[in-house]
């Protein structure tokens, strides 16, 4: 369960590649709408900070147990 902890970073590295992806067809207007790119960034960048309460409250109640 330890390696949980270390998952939730995968959203950052997910959310910023899609930042640079939304940017690079904002600036290219042959390649498509860039939000889309935009919408999957914010939902990573929520997702992480979802994991990291969660992941917070799971450790503090194994803490009081």
């Amino acid at each position: 369960m330890n390696y949980l902890k270390f998952t939730q970073y995968v959203y950052l590295v997910f959310g910023a590649y899609f930042i640079y992806d939304g940017f690079t067809k904002l600036n290219d207007p042959s390649t498509g709408s860039p939000w889309l790119s935009f919408i999957i960034a914010a939902l990573a960048v929520f997702m992480f900070f979802f994991r990291r309460k969660f992941s917070k409250k799971f450790d503090d109640r194994n803490k009081n147990s």
